[in-house]
């Protein structure tokens, strides 16, 4: 890779990483007392699991995400509880749904009386650190020995602390590493940062985006910020192995939600929750390059790395353990997974429940467009999208994101349909299975606390051409406030 300079990086540093009782790169030894399996988290930003070579990508250069899925698992139906940044994060966070965080909308901090499990994994005598991203608030500064954490939102966001931090843990404790770098968030970074980048002819424009040069540039960039993750992934393994700590080592990659483009980013259908989720540990996982097939929420990522590590979960955790597909990855898992959607940069109210076979939805604001989030939806892609709808070329496929009204309740046959382009909301096919959804959808509103407060948080920005709004910066009523859903710790329907 080239040298890449990256504007507006302010990093901080809160803790030296190297000092007294640390060990220098070249006099690296692993204590052989450590038993413990280490474990490194890495959340991708952005990033949908069709955009990664081992989910049938042809296009896109994963080399090393894809070796981590051969040597181990990869999860094929690894659904997130919101396509939206920070509360999808503060989920895998707590093992929450959104609702029950109290941070439910973009850009929310966590109260200070929930658990996050990388404390707990500290308190248990494991070195937790960040790298990268953070945003889920203050309060979870606790549960990190180390950040090393940038303020912008935009560039690599820490990657090339990775290895520094590999080399100056603490030898005598097993360590978690919450590796969360900006790629692939917008604006762009790595442009010039491959000797090969891609070019425009290279990429596949998926249906939700109109095939025009504008797209196929823009769909470029965001592939060069996925091969960098990538790279970045490739060297963390070979300073593993050269530690001698690879085989004792769980090491996963993941996405916080997908895609930066319109028909994905916020969107509680596939291709909004779907998520890459590939996990390697030699020691613990036997069965390499198979596919987990079974339903798994992204609440359920916390328990079961507290599992792996022997510690108790907290109680407020509203996730279980999947540890079981890692010995056994045909078993059958979850029934049910449940998405949210609410604030980001636009008002919205969507939840949504799916089954193997079916998926359900409600939208609380119909007269609402979901043309994604401000990055998404003042893309080049987004306007090309624009303009394919102003001169009657787009398909009603991608013209989509731009209904209102839109329908109040949804339902898709995922077997016939997996796209999701056929609403059978309506269709007496389907009435017993409609009526069973909506059912597990009411019962698991209910028994979470979640509410549909009358005054949500409004529009910060123009739907058309993105300008700040009167509203900006204020905020309303957050979905589940009502109820105190952030001190209730029932599951639902599983």
């Amino acid at each position: 890779m080239k040298k890449t300079v990256h504007k507006n990086r302010i990093w901080l540093l809160p803790l030296l990483l190297i000092g007294i009782g640390y060990l220098s790169a070249g006099a690296f030894l692993p204590d052989s007392t450590v038993k413990s399996p280490n474990i490194i988290f890495i959340i991708g930003d952005d990033i949908s699991a069709e955009d990664i070579g081992v989910y049938g990508n042809k296009a896109i250069r994963t080399p090393n995400i894809d070796q981590l899925a051969k040597e181990g698992l990869q999860f094929d139906n690894l659904f997130l509880t919101a396509s939206s940044c920070s509360p999808s994060r503060t989920s895998i966070l707590t093992g929450r749904y959104p609702h029950n965080t109290g941070a439910a909308e973009l850009h929310t901090p966590l109260p200070q009386h929930l658990t996050y499990f990388p404390e707990v994994l500290k308190r248990n005598g494991y070195y937790s650190a960040l790298a990268g991203k953070w945003h889920e608030g203050e309060n979870s500064r606790r549960a990190y020995d180390t950040l090393l954490t940038n303020k912008k939102i935009n560039g690599e966001g820490g990657e090339n602390q990775w290895i520094s931090l590999l080399k100056s843990r603490p030898a005598d404790k097993p360590f978690f590493f919450w590796l969360a770098p900006y790629d692939a968030h917008r604006e762009w970074s790595a442009n010039e940062a491959f000797e090969n980048p891609y070019k425009p002819e290279e990429v596949i424009v998926p249906p939700t985006l109109v095939d025009t040069k504008e797209t196929r540039q823009d769909l470029a960039y965001y592939y060069n910020e996925i091969s960098r993750i990538d790279h970045y992934i490739g060297e963390l393994v070979k300073e593993l192995e050269r530690q001698g700590i690879a085989d004792n080592t769980v090491i996963i990659f993941t996405a916080d939600n997908a895609r930066p483009f319109p028909g994905a980013k916020t969107r509680v259908l596939d291709r909004g929750l779907k998520t890459p989720f590939v996990i390697k540990w030699p020691q613990g996982i036997k069965a390499q390059g198979k596919h987990v097939s079974g339903l798994v929420s992204s609440i359920d990522i916390a328990p079961t790395l507290l599992e792996i590590a022997d510690v108790k979960p907290a109680e407020t955790i509203q996730g279980s353990s999947f540890s079981k597909l890692l010995k056994n990855p045909g078993a059958v898992f979850r029934n049910y997974v449940f998405g949210e959607h609410n604030w980001h940069d636009y008002e919205g109210l969507e939840r949504s429940v799916r089954t193997p076979d079916y998926l359900y939805l409600t939208n609380a604001r119909p007269m609402l467009t979901n043309e994604g989030p401000i990055d998404a939806n003042q893309s080049p892609s987004a306007k090309a999208l624009k303009k394919a709808k102003a001169d009657g070329s787009i398909t009603a496929y991608q013209k989509e994101i731009f209904l209102s009204p839109r329908p109040v309740e949804e339902f898709y046959d995922n077997r016939k349909d997996p796209l999701q382009a056929h609403n059978r909301i309506d269709d007496p096919n389907y009435k017993k299975q409609v009526a069973g959804l909506k059912k597990v959808l009411s019962q698991w509103q209910t028994e979470t606390g979640d509410t549909a407060p009358k005054n949500l948080t409004p529009d910060w920005y123009d739907r058309e051409n993105g300008t700040a709004l009167p509203a900006q910066g204020k905020r309303q009523e957050m979905p589940g406030k009502a109820n105190k859903a952030d001190r209730i710790n029932k599951k639902g329907p599983f």
